[in-house]
């Protein structure tokens, strides 16, 4: 490793609290050898510094002296640790502090770079703007300044720049400080630290430098601005940091003029993050004198672009001058117009010589001057002219500019507008694209956007992806699956995303041992899952040959057996472009990026929902506030747009938009919209009325919505009642109008599709398991078909008992009812016929109850560990986590519990007291089956947010009670060993004071009390009643009415008020919350089966029967859902999409409405007005040189004609013609 690697190391390192390590590695430069200055009379050293300052080896160095007549840095001075480094505070200022640090002419610039971006935390730069010239006392136009202010400084913001001056409060870099201060008062702090002012100063020219010096830094160093002599000059305070460049002068100019230009240079060789191209840097002069001439002609070999402001005086005008308006001379064909080989022309020479004297005419070495200026004139294509009434704006010259050095250094370019592009990606300068790159006029192929393209979408520029697919990029040519590998990748390390990836990889690592890993789809796959759980069929398994039911073990081995070989699949288009670029970008919580990616998606519903899912799992890991927040705010948006996008399906087709929310997605892997809106807790979506609608549906099934209960009630008391009109079920005719818009009859040879019937009959969803051969005669019958009509009329006594008992809505009736008799019988049981153990008892009612609890705990049973195709563990969590199953667990564990006591003899109390605890739980369990209730169910949701209101409450008030209960019981009673009477005065006594029940007598010795106590402490251990200790009665009363004040009036109050608030806002939403919860009892209950317990029993055998013995598959994992294939899958997708696009467009039209709209569509005909007024200004400014170019014409002729009359050489006979009236003439005198 050489010297280089270790200097960068070491910033890397090295911790940021001890500093200690920055002067070992930059120095400061002290002059070593006094090289006497002619015209100071051997007081001042050529350095500039005085005899005195110099230290003495200096100056006993005589021979060198007297050997030496001109002072150079580099043999004349040596380095020195420095001694000037840390943060500037401007006194006075009130600005955040700066940071400063003083450094060797020689310092290597990568060190300074690091130490900038690493130490400092500059912000990375997309472009550096080095500014020069307008230095000293001389006054800057005040155009100059409007320049640097709506030009310069907003260009920077809007791409992201440094702008280096030299940071002094004089000339430019005083225009550019005020103009970054003006900028930042009137935008927000985020977009102010896009521009970074730089300052690279001359140390021995910068004003009260002593305050800075600090062998140990500064931190920070306090600095007085101050009108300053002309030899010196302070520092700007409107700049973030200070490059404060020593070569051992003082007082003199140009000593960072090296380094400065070094440190450009390497800064345009490095690459920002992802970026595709180098930062670019931009030199911009203004002004400026003829010192400035050498630095230009170095920067301009090194093939450094120029941005020159025309008109703005010295240098900057010459070079203006010479660039625009002097031509090459053709060269000769007899070689005499060169001198020597290489030499430039003559006529070239004489042309800049005419023009460096008009601009210099006081210059005493002018051949000098001459072959600089040639110099720079050779290497005129990286310099452009910026004229202050252009039609361009400032940033697209900026853009134009660089791309034309690029296009210098770059000999070969299938396209020569991709360097442009690729700076108005890293500018993120959408509109500059749209205008200068986009309009029509170039042809665009795949190769030229595909790089900028992974810059757009790395780097989160949604607006260039939508410009790349508006112009021809093909986004299913481009998505590889190993390219989508790579955008997971670029993940930053630290989003919750990137955490939970490299998380995923480590194990992956750990498995295959190499180290080499890089993030795969296998991480994804897996993070996905983890997110989504069981909500839809793992992602991406199928392209690593991964099994969708392996196991996580499983999985893993096989993924890192297929990593492991050659990756066939990275080549391969991915399957749903679109989706796999909204999973990146929502994982990264990219807002705009997520929501234009979901505009090109297919089933945007599911997708809003899928978004909305991923985003609300993501932010319950997220640990920072704001990211938290914003992922949740985002989260809400999609669901938001989920909302309205189902608004917009169901106001133009409500049969389609029913299929919409049960359709399996082959998208998202078999998911649905109710599922997934579920898992999402989308509250929103569910209370939509198409939503609500559907539920509907499934609720009563095939009968008529809006049937009495008491009909309901009736008929399942007397079923006979099924076959008359007390009932009304829906029309065969409209059923199958339904399924006739819903899903084609299959063909005669197909299976039975178990889905495809019609959205309104989902007891044939329910219960087509086991009854195919029945269902299959009832329900394929279509409109018109007489095949089918005959054996419909002969089972309608079948299918109307069927229509009844399957529907939802009475299995939820008969549970309730039969649940009240449960009830009923439980107290019975409690209250009358509850006998002592065995032999004598238990009663046959308690036997029947026992057998009645037996069947509850078999449904439960069968709900947990059977239905569904989930994991022993996963159905137990899932289980678990809805609080009503845990009142369940709790029921029957105190039922069992209490059983078993009741058995014996010497526990026969005990159970009695668990089985009456139980019969609380029981009933407590009635407030679930109410929630269906539609003025019920959100007054239980009410209820329960109060319930965890009031644990707050009790936490107060027990401190409270104990701390008011000790201190009374203890001035009250001296001593009272009794456990239970110090019990109840300090914590149940106190509690009762709340409600009135203050025993004055006992409190209030002042009161008579006819209690029998003693004070003898021997009858007092017996359990004899203690007396009253009556010295600090008074203390006592006081505490009595504290503890009244803040217990009834405080923390009561307190509660009131927090019951009110939660009411408030629960009753606001109270709807949308009952509509969510009322689906998962819909769900529940559309899983039952059609027996309550304790008949369900016969339920559970005939399932039994059709698992084990007939072997037929359980349909109740597919609850609510439709599979939809080939051309009808299609064409609700499209239809979908077309419904999307609508909503879209809508959208569009409202915002294009809005205040802020119409401001900016005003802004942008402003400027085209102020373009079209700048190029009038142009074309009459050549209007006014042409008539200036014909004035002179005229002259000249009449010159000639004067000179050709008077010559006795030509005779005319002829006189020459006289001019015409308002001719040319007038046009000159105007």
């Amino acid at each position: 490793m050489n010297e280089k690697e270790v200097e960068e190391a070491a910033v890397d390192v090295m911790p940021k609290q001890d500093l200690s390590w920055i002067p070992n590695l930059f120095k400061k430069r002290v002059c070593t050898t006094f090289v006497e200055d002619s015209f100071s009379n051997g007081g001042r050293c050529q350095c500039g510094a005085t005899r005195d300052s110099h230290p003495s080896v200096a100056l006993g160095d005589y021979f060198s002296t007297a050997i030496v007549s001109h002072w150079d840095s580099t043999q004349h001075s040596s380095e020195q640790p420095t001694d000037a480094y840390g943060e500037l505070e401007f006194a006075g200022a009130g600005k955040r502090h700066s940071y400063f640090l003083r450094l060797s002419s020689t310092t290597d610039p990568s060190m300074v770079f690091n130490i900038m971006r690493r130490h400092w935390k500059l912000g990375q730069p997309n472009l550096v703007v080095s500014v020069v010239g307008g230095e000293g006392r001389s006054k800057v136009k005040s155009w100059v300044r409007e320049v640097l202010r709506q030009g310069l400084v907003k260009a920077a913001q809007s791409t992201g720049a440094w702008i280096i001056t030299s940071g002094l409060r004089e000339g430019i870099g005083k225009c550019v400080g005020e103009a970054v201060r003006d900028h930042a008062a009137a935008v927000s702090s985020v977009t102010f630290n896009k521009v970074v002012p730089i300052g690279i100063a001359p140390w021995g020219m910068v004003h009260n430098r002593q305050q800075l010096i600090d062998s140990e830094g500064s931190f920070p160093a306090k600095y007085f601005v101050q009108n300053t002599p002309r030899a010196t000059c302070s520092l700007d305070n409107n700049y973030k940091a200070f490059l404060l460049v020593d070569d051992g002068t003082e007082g003199r100019k140009g000593g960072e003029v090296s380094f400065r230009g070094r440190l450009e240079d390497y800064i345009s060789r490095q690459r920002p993050g992802s970026s595709s191209i180098d930062i670019p840097v931009l030199n911009m002069l203004i002004s400026g004198g003829i010192s400035m001439v050498e630095a230009l002609e170095i920067s301009l070999k090194n093939s450094m672009p120029w941005l020159v402001l025309a008109s703005s005086g010295g240098l900057a005008n010459l070079v203006s001058d010479i660039v625009e308006n002097v031509q090459s001379a053709p060269m000769s064909s007899f070689g005499g117009a060169e001198n020597e080989e290489g030499s430039p022309n003559i006529e070239l020479r004489e042309r800049i010589t005419t023009k460096v004297k008009k601009h210099f005419p006081s210059e005493q070495d002018m051949d000098k001057l001459v072959d600089k200026v040639l110099s720079i004139y050779q290497n005129k294509d990286l310099i452009s002219i910026y004229h202050a009434e252009g039609v361009d704006d400032f940033d697209t010259v900026m853009l134009k500019v660089l791309v034309q050095a690029s296009k210098q250094r770059v000999s070969v370019s299938t396209n020569p507008y991709v360097d442009e592009l690729k700076l108005a990606v890293t500018w993120n300068r959408v509109d500059i694209a749209k205008s200068e790159l986009f309009s029509g006029n170039i042809d665009w192929k795949y190769e030229d956007l595909e790089e900028s393209m992974t810059d757009a979408l790395e780097n989160d520029k949604p607006q260039f992806v939508r410009l790349f697919i508006d112009n021809g990029l093909s986004i299913v040519s481009y998505l590889t699956y190993g390219r989508l590998e790579g955008l997971y990748d670029s993940i930053s390390k630290t989003s919750q995303a990137g955490m939970l990836l490299q998380h995923l990889l480590e194990e992956r690592i750990n498995e295959s041992n190499d180290r080499t890993c890089q993030v795969s789809l296998y991480e994804v796959s897996q993070l996905l899952e983890d997110l989504l759980g069981e909500v839809c069929q793992p992602f991406y398994r199928s392209v690593l040959q991964v099994e969708a039911t392996s196991t996580k073990r499983k999985a893993l081995k096989k993924a890192c057996k297929v990593l492991k070989e050659e990756c066939i699949y990275r080549k391969n288009m991915c399957r749903h472009p679109w989706l796999g670029l909204f999973l990146w970008s929502v994982l990264q919580n990219r807002g705009e990026m997520a929501i234009f990616c979901w505009e090109m998606c297919g089933e945007s519903v599911l997708t809003a929902l899928g978004g909305c899912k991923l985003l609300r799992e993501l932010s319950k890991l997220e640990i920072e506030t704001e990211a938290k927040h914003s992922m949740k705010e985002l989260a809400t948006k999609f669901e938001c747009m989920a909302h309205d996008v189902f608004s917009t399906c169901y106001q133009t087709k409500a049969s389609y938009s029913y299929k919409l929310l049960i359709r399996k997605s082959y998208l998202w892997g078999d998911a649905t919209c109710l599922k997934m809106a579920l898992t999402a807790d989308a509250r929103l979506f569910f209370s939509h009325d198409g939503v609500q609608s559907l539920l509907s549906q499934i609720w009563w099934g095939d009968m008529e919505r809006g049937t009495e209960l008491w009909k309901l009630v009736l008929t399942m008391i007397i079923p006979p009642l099924l076959y008359t009109d007390l009932i009304d079920f829906k029309k065969a005719e409209n059923a199958e109008e339904v399924k006739s818009v819903m899903v084609p009859p299959p063909p005669p040879s197909a299976t039975y599709n178990n889905y495809g019937e019609t959205v309104f009959s989902f007891n044939d969803i329910k219960h087509h398991e086991g009854d195919h051969e029945d269902l299959n005669n009832i329900r394929r019958s279509t409109k018109g078909t007489a095949m089918n009509s005959q054996p419909r009329k002969g089972l309608i006594w079948v299918s109307r008992w069927k229509q009844f008992w399957y529907a939802p809505v009475t299995s939820f009736i008969g549970n309730v009812v039969m649940y009240f008799l449960f009830l009923f019988l439980y107290a019975y049981v409690l209250l009358v016929d509850f006998k002592p153990p065995p032999p004598e008892g238990p009663a046959v009612s308690e036997y029947v109850l026992y057998f009645w609890v037996f069947t509850i705990v078999c449904e439960e049973i069968r709900e947990t560990f059977i239905v569904g195709s989930k994991t022993f563990g996963q159905r137990l969590m899932l289980y678990a986590q809805d609080v009503w199953n845990k009142f369940d667990v709790l029921a029957i564990s105190l039922f069992i519990a209490g059983m078993c006591c009741r058995m014996f003899s010497w526990s026969f109390n005990f159970g009695r007291g668990i089985l009456c605890m139980d019969y609380m739980v029981f009933t407590l369990r009635l407030i679930h089956i109410f929630a269906i209730h539609r003025q019920l169910g959100p007054k239980i949701i009410i209820l329960g947010k109060m319930i965890k209101d009031a644990f707050f409450f009790l936490f107060f008030l027990a401190v409270w009670l104990s701390a008011y209960g000790v201190a009374n019981q203890a001035l009250l009673y001296q001593y009272d060993p009794s456990p239970d009477r110090a019990f109840r005065r300090v914590l149940y006594r106190p509690y009762l004071h709340i409600f009135g029940q203050i025993p004055v007598e006992e409190i209030d010795t002042g009161k008579y009390w006819d209690r029998d106590c003693t004070d003898n402490l021997t009858l007092i251990n017996e359990g004899k009643e203690p007396c009253r200790d009556t010295s600090h009665n008074w203390l006592v009363v006081i505490l009595l009415v504290i503890f009244l004040l803040v217990t009834n009036i405080l923390l009561v109050n307190l509660l009131i008020a927090t019951f009110s608030y939660t009411f408030s806002k629960v009753q606001e939403r109270s709807d949308t919350y009952w509509k969510f919860q009322r689906y998962t009892l819909i769900v529940e209950y559309h899983s039952r089966p059609t027996l309550a317990p304790p008949f369900i029993i016969l339920s559970h055998i005939n399932l039994l029967i059709k698992r084990n013995l007939r072997k037929v598959a359980s349909t109740k994992i597919h609850r609510f859902a439709l599979q939809l294939k080939g051309r009808d899958a299609n064409k609700l997708v499209k239809w979908e999409t077309f419904q999307k696009e609508n909503f879209l467009a809508l959208e569009n039209k409202k915002r294009r409405g809005t205040d802020s709209e119409r401001l900016k569509r005003m802004t942008a005909k402003v400027d085209g007005v102020i373009k079209q007024v700048g190029e009038i200004r142009d074309v009459d400014r050549r209007l006014r040189a042409l008539e200036s170019d014909m004035e002179y014409c005229t002259s000249s002729l009449q010159w000639i004609m004067e000179a050709l009359s008077q010559s006795s050489t030509v005779k005319v006979t002829k006189a020459h013609p006289t001019r015409k009236a308002s001719g040319i003439s007038a046009s000159i005198e105007k």
